[in-house]
């Protein structure tokens, strides 16, 4: 969290970019999965289901891969697995729920994941990345909005919850 503060200080919050652009209700999976694998698994095959993905089994192993050099799982329960690829036009995000027991991320608080957000988008575009990532921790930083999202039993709730954000 401190480094995602860091960026956050930096960028000083724009307020013209808007998380709510980036979701769609198609990419709202409410997750039955128990572990790191399946859960990624589950969201990589929902984006590429509705089209987001033009090498799906590419921006797969490029999500395992950043799992390998460090943890996505940036504690509170949350995930943010990402990925950037020259194939891809624009960035969108996946929400996965699992709200159940968790999955075992090997977060760097140590507490088990159940809202995990998978970013996905261009290469050649950082700053709106890093912006994406700076506005939707600034978003799930609210414990309050955490824990209306594990209360969620649909979509439109999930999305209701980001908006203006």
């Amino acid at each position: 969290m401190v480094i995602l503060a860091r960026i956050n200080q930096m960028l000083n919050k724009d307020d013209s970019l808007s998380i709510a652009r980036y979701l769609e209700k198609p990419l709202i999976v409410f997750l039955e999965e128990e572990t790191r694998e399946e859960a990624i698994a589950s969201l990589v095959e929902r984006l590429d289901v509705e089209g987001k993905l033009t090498d799906r089994d590419r921006f797969h192993q490029a999500i395992l891969e950043r799992e390998k050099i460090v943890s996505t799982g940036i504690g509170i329960g949350v995930a943010i697995p990402h990925a950037k690829m020259s194939h891809c036009s624009d960035f969108f995000i996946a929400i996965g729920i699992q709200k159940n027991k968790g999955i075992d991320w090997d977060a760097l608080d140590g507490s088990l994941v159940r809202l995990i957000f998978m970013i996905g988008g261009p290469d050649n575009k950082q700053t709106e990345y890093l912006k994406i990532l700076s506005h939707l921790t600034q978003a799930i930083k609210d414990e309050h909005r955490r824990k209306r999202l594990l209360r969620c039993s649909c979509e439109s709730e999930v999305l209701d919850l980001f908006m203006g954000c």
